[in-house]
C-alpha cells in the first residue's frame, strides 16, 4: 500500500514537474501556468503538435487572428505563444458545463453573437489599451475549407484601428476532428500552425485589412516531401 502511494506521489511530482518546465507564457498564476505547462506537452506528444510561434512583442497590445476550424484552436494558438492570450468566444462556449471557471481564469472575453456584442467588444478594447493580447477569430465560428467563403467580421478591423495594435495572423490544420468541438480534442492528428508577419490594419484601412486578413487565413499549405 505504502509503495502505490508513494509511486503515485511520485508520478504527481513527475507531472508538476513537467507542466512547470514546459510552460512558456506567465498567466500570472502558478496554476494557470502549470496548465500552460500540460496544454504544450498535451498538444505536442497527443496531437503532434508543429508549428511556427507567433512572434509577438514582448509588451503592448497585440490581436491574434486565426482560422476556425475546430475546438482544439484555441490552445494551438496559445501554445504557439509566449504571452497569455485573452480569446473573445462565444456565450454559449463559454457557459458550456465544467468550463466556465476554465474560460474565466484564462481571462476569455464572451460574446453575445445572437444579441448585442459591444460590451465584449468594449471589454476587448480595453484589453487592448492595457497592452493586453487578444485573440480572436473573424470568420465568426467554424468554418472548413469544404465550406462555401465567408465574409470575416469586421470586428478585428476595427479593434485594430482604435487600439493601434497589429494584427498577427496564423492558420491551423491538421486537426483529426475538425468541424467539432470535443471530437478535437480527443481524436488525434497531425495538428499545425503557420505564423504570418504582423498586418498594420490601423494604415491599411478596415477593408484592406480584412482582404489581406482573408487570403492568409485561407492560403493553401505547401506539403513537403517529407510529410
Amino acid at each position: 500500500m505504502l509503495i502505490a502511494a508513494s509511486t503515485v506521489f511520485i508520478f504527481f511530482l513527475s507531472l508538476v514537474w513537467a507542466g512547470f518546465h514546459a510552460n512558456e507564457a506567465d498567466w500570472g498564476r502558478p496554476w494557470l501556468n502549470l496548465l500552460d505547462g500540460w496544454i504544450r506537452l498535451f498538444l505536442k506528444y497527443y496531437h503532434r503538435y508543429q508549428y511556427s510561434p507567433v512572434m509577438l512583442p514582448r509588451q503592448g497590445a497585440a490581436l491574434l487572428a486565426g482560422n476556425h476550424v475546430s475546438g482544439l484552436d484555441p490552445l494551438l494558438l496559445i501554445a504557439a505563444c509566449r504571452r497569455p492570450v485573452r480569446f473573445m468566444i462565444a456565450r454559449e462556449e463559454y457557459e458550456r458545463f465544467g468550463l466556465r471557471w476554465f474560460f474565466r481564469a484564462g481571462g476569455c472575453i464572451p460574446v453575445e453573437r445572437s444579441g448585442k456584442p459591444e460590451k465584449a467588444f468594449r471589454d476587448a478594447l480595453t484589453a487592448l489599451k492595457k497592452g493586453e493580447v487578444v485573440g480572436i477569430f473573424p470568420e465568426g465560428a467554424i468554418h472548413l475549407s469544404t465550406h462555401p467563403p465567408r465574409h470575416l467580421k469586421r470586428g478585428v478591423a476595427v479593434l485594430a484601428e482604435l487600439s493601434g495594435a497589429p494584427v498577427y495572423p496564423v492558420q491551423v490544420s491538421g486537426i483529426a476532428g475538425e468541424g467539432h468541438v470535443i471530437l478535437a480534442l480527443l481524436k488525434r492528428g497531425h495538428a499545425r500552425l503557420r505564423a504570418f508577419p504582423p498586418l498594420n490594419c490601423a494604415a491599411l484601412g478596415q477593408s484592406t485589412c480584412l482582404e489581406q486578413l482573408g487570403q492568409l487565413l485561407r492560403a493553401k499549405e505547401r506539403v513537403t516531401s517529407d510529410e
